[in-house]
């Protein structure tokens, strides 16, 4: 673990209505950051921001601005960059955090279920890094985070976009690092794997029933009781919460960073072991046999 540097400044945190974007501004408040949080929907995060502003015992009241961002809305990236330069002179750190899972099966998802997911979770992280840059460089200490998944590692059946999506985050973090080396700019990926946060039950959600005649209606059967006991049984995000801050505050911050255990074990089985026991293994716990010839 690489030793702590202590410069609260300011960040701006995207996703940060729920989940590991919520937690984590108000983690970084905590630490004397002051955090601009990100939502799309201001009417249904105001609430739970507006009672800790309102809140004189916490000491991040005072710390954390929450402004409308949507990340697939160019203007509002614009907007809220202006705002962060205006009022606060400048920007050190940028979680992007903001994207959702999107459920289902290759053949049968049309590609605007593929745009809509890539717009947000990729995209989208582009055009704010994008607009941050100047302020992030002019900081000399600037520090990006994009909230990838153990997904971008590994995929997983039924949830292909998504993991294409994280994927693309791996190659967006590697090229970065090395292209704002000269400038200061630290870049890390945080790589959680399921944890107790809303992202998983919109998956679900989203993970429509196949049609009974469909070739996956089987499949489909499998993996939803497994997908709803895993987010059910997710890790504490507060663990993923306190990566990103480690990634932000360490004085010189790793290219990955795992939050747990699970997520470390997975990807040494999948780097040690053949790829044919792994799927195996993987095709064994949905109850699928492979009809493929040497399977």
């Amino acid at each position: 673990m690489g030793a702590k540097t202590e410069f609260p400044g300011t960040a701006l945190v995207t996703g940060a209505s729920s989940g590991f974007g919520r937690l984590t501004a108000l983690a970084l408040a905590r630490q004397g950051w002051t955090v601009y949080a990100g939502v799309r929907n201001p009417d249904a995060a105001a609430p739970f921001w507006e009672e800790r502003g309102q809140d004189p015992s916490d000491p991040a009241s005072s710390r954390i601005r929450m402004v409308k961002l949507d990340v697939t809305d160019e203007e509002e990236i614009i907007e809220t960059i202006e705002t962060i330069e205006r009022e606060a002179g400048g920007l050190d750190a940028l979680v992007n955090n903001a994207g959702y899972a999107a459920g289902g099966f290759v053949e049968e998802l049309p590609l605007s279920a593929w745009r809509a997911q890539f717009e947000t979770n990729v995209f989208g992280a582009v055009a704010v890094t994008r607009q941050a840059l100047p302020l992030l460089r002019r900081s000399g200490r600037g520090r990006i985070v994009l909230v990838g998944s153990i997904s971008g590692r590994i995929g997983f059946p039924g949830l292909a976009p998504y993991c294409a999506s994280k994927h693309a985050l791996e190659g967006l973090g590697e090229s970065l690092r090395l292209e704002l080396a000269e400038f200061g700019i630290s870049v890390s990926l945080v790589e959680p794997g399921a944890y107790r946060t809303p992202i998983w039950g919109k998956g679900i959600e989203a993970l429509s029933p196949p049609s009974a005649d469909s070739p996956y209606a089987r499949l489909y059967s499998r993996l939803q009781p497994m997908m709803r006991k895993s987010a059910a049984g997710g890790g504490d995000p507060e663990r993923v919460a306190e990566t990103v801050v480690r990634a932000i505050t360490d004085k010189r911050p790793k290219m990955r960073y795992l939050p747990g255990r699970g997520e470390k074990t997975l990807l040494w089985s999948k780097a040690m072991l053949p790829w044919s026991w792994v799927e195996r293994a993987a095709l064994k716990a949905i109850g699928v046999r492979s009809r493929r010839n040497g399977s």
